[in-house]
């Protein structure tokens, strides 16, 4: 019966800046929030090196400190965070029940702000490898490479940013572009400069095929040149992937919630997905610019609505959801 079932105003499905934000406003307005977070509470802003581009930080800070500082400010005003996985949700009545490892949850609404996860290059040797010399975090497993060569796969923002800073342990590394440069100019002057210095050799137009071990440790990669169509190895004692990122909504493949080809989350103007009481906010959401600016105003903004809706003052969630962009707040 549903009286056994806890019950909460809002459930977040999520603890990252955008979660971390709406909790700040519902609980300073007294409304009953509890938030799921299923690995790192700050989502992927906790395991970024820095964060340069948030506003406020002249000279940008830490993503651990800035994940830290949300999470105590959403904990002052009463957001209760709990570490646990919801494997799917449903309609009840004026509830969503969400399934969850600590059993069934009943909510007035939900806010899903899970976020995106590190995309796998889906080679050999990469899963069989995985935390053992293959990663996915330069700020969580850098410093065991102090001394150490290494390679790095990718060519975007996150690829250069990440190589930059894991020449803080290794002796040199090995950074793999499929085919050329995407990062912003100026992380591609910092990333010359770490040429000059000898710190880093970029390898253009080279696929990565495999990634080899011995012993139960990477040796080596085994890449392609796509110009000469040559194979070339890499020695190593390490490899970082960073080839981009997938939306974390395999949760939601069998609900209401209706997605985009990729697997975002559609929504509405006002945020609301297909599914009534339900909303999204964040890296997450279709049409979203994977910022963490952004995700702070999307939560802000997803937890007015949500407000508004507890009061029943929202326009019922439109028959077709539709890409949109929420500027910050």
């Amino acid at each position: 019966m549903t009286q056994d079932i806890p019950m909460h105003d809002v459930v977040m499905v999520g603890a990252g800046p955008a979660a971390l934000s709406a909790a700040v406003y519902t609980t300073r307005e007294d409304v009953d929030t509890l938030l799921f977070e299923r690995g790192v509470v700050g989502g992927l802003a906790a395991v970024t090196d820095k964060v340069d581009n948030y506003p406020g930080f002249p000279d940008g800070i830490e993503g651990l400190t800035l994940a830290d500082n949300l999470r105590k400010q959403a904990e002052r005003f009463g957001a209760v965070i709990e570490l646990g996985e919801v494997s799917g949700m449903k309609r009840e009545g004026d509830f969503i029940r969400l399934e969850t490892t600590s059993g069934d949850i009943l909510a007035r609404a939900v806010l899903i702000a899970t976020g995106s996860d590190y995309k796998k290059v889906g080679v050999s040797g990469e899963q069989e490898f995985y935390a053992r010399g293959v990663h996915y975090c330069a700020t969580c497993d850098g410093a065991f490479y102090r001394g150490k060569r290494l390679v790095v796969i990718g060519g975007g923002n996150s690829a250069v940013q990440e190589s930059l800073f894991l020449t803080r342990y290794a002796t040199h590394i090995d950074l793999l572009v499929r085919s050329t440069i995407k990062a912003s100019e100026i992380l591609q002057k910092d990333l010359e400069q770490a040429v000059k210095a000898g710190k880093i050799t970029v390898h253009l137009h080279t696929t990565t095929d495999e990634i080899v071990g011995q012993d139960n440790k990477v040796v080596k990669v085994v890449g392609t040149d796509t110009k000469t169509r040559s194979k070339v190895d890499f020695p190593t004692d390490g490899v970082f992937v960073f080839v981009g990122l997938k939306p974390n909504s395999e949760f939601l493949k069998n609900s209401e919630v209706e997605l985009d080809s990729i697997g975002f989350i559609k929504t509405d103007k006002h945020l609301q997905t297909s599914m009534p009481g339900v909303f999204a906010a964040g890296d997450i959401r279709s049409g979203s610019t994977m910022q963490i600016a952004t995700a702070v105003g999307e939560g802000a903004t997803a937890a007015l609505v949500i407000r508004e809706y507890l009061d029943g003052k929202l326009t019922p969630v439109a028959e077709t959801t539709e890409e949109v962009v929420v500027p910050t707040v």
